[in-house]
């Protein structure tokens, strides 16, 4: 019975396993077919994706456009890391009456979806272009300020902040570090982990970022790699294999990052503190 159970556990596993993958392999099957091709649903390699590659990098501002997302997602990763991590020591670290009446108002604005702010942020954004046109619509800006962290990532690292050993702060104090330092000298070194999950979630969700771009964006020399490749999709007539090698390329830098940081980001997921 023993065996018989682990059986049907590894096939199960195994097929949910393929259900899983065959996304990506269809999508980069598709990559390298033409259009018709994949219509036809072919399930086969072919030989189109360099011819592929060529037609996307002169019908379109690929390089450009992967351009702006890196810079996008990397100043949105750096700075929400950097915000939210404080935010969380800081909850967690210093006692207060109001602290768990600030902190229960935060989680509560984690049930308002971004739809629902994306008018009055495009409202209050268009205000200040009039006042400081470098910061307002149509800038990058405008893109990574109301993203910079949100409050899960606080929630996260607050509850990370709960296995950080108290008496290292203790004793970074009796020492004459300043809060700043026990924070930047201590407390960063000893979250790597919980910092790499983060950076993860972060990056993932900055560089797949789609709606609020489209509104606050304008300019052709501003587009992400996600608007370039909804305006791939929504010609008359899309040739699909073109769409296909873009949607590869864009998931490549993802993958990377999280393949390079697959061992923090369990760490980092499960609390653990090193």
């Amino acid at each position: 019975m023993g065996k018989l159970r682990r059986t049907f556990i590894y096939l199960f596993l195994t097929g949910a396993a393929c259900v899983s993958v065959f996304p990506f392999l269809w999508m980069v099957i598709s990559s390298t077919n033409r259009s018709v091709d994949v219509t036809k649903g072919t399930l086969l390699p072919g030989s189109y994706f360099m011819a592929n590659l060529r037609k996307l990098l002169d019908s379109t501002e690929l390089i450009q456009a992967l351009a702006n997302s890196a810079k996008l997602s990397l100043s949105t990763t750096i700075l929400a890391l950097l915000i939210a991590s404080l935010a969380g020591y800081g909850f967690e670290v210093f006692r207060s009456k109001a602290r768990d009446i600030v902190f229960t108002v935060l989680l509560l604005s984690m049930m308002i979806p971004f739809a629902a702010m994306m008018v009055p942020l495009y409202r209050m954004f268009a205000r200040i272009s009039q006042v400081v046109p470098a910061i307002g619509i149509d800038t990058m800006y405008a893109v990574v300020l109301p993203t910079v962290t949100t409050a899960f990532l606080i929630f996260f690292f607050r509850q990370s902040t709960k296995m950080f050993p108290k008496d290292m702060i203790e004793a970074g104090r009796m020492d004459g570090l300043t809060e700043l330092g026990v924070f930047f000298r201590l407390y960063v070194p000893t979250m790597k982990t919980t910092y790499a999950a983060a950076a993860i979630i972060t990056f993932m969700s900055s560089w797949n970022n789609y709606l609020w771009p489209l509104v606050v964006l304008q300019s052709p020399d501003k587009i992400t790699i996600p608007l370039l490749i909804s305006n791939l999709g929504s010609s008359y007539s899309p040739d699909y294999g073109l769409i296909m090698s873009a949607i590869v390329i864009a998931t490549v830098p993802t993958a990377l990052v999280f393949f390079l940081m697959q061992k923090h980001f369990v760490a980092g997921m499960m609390g653990s503190v090193k």
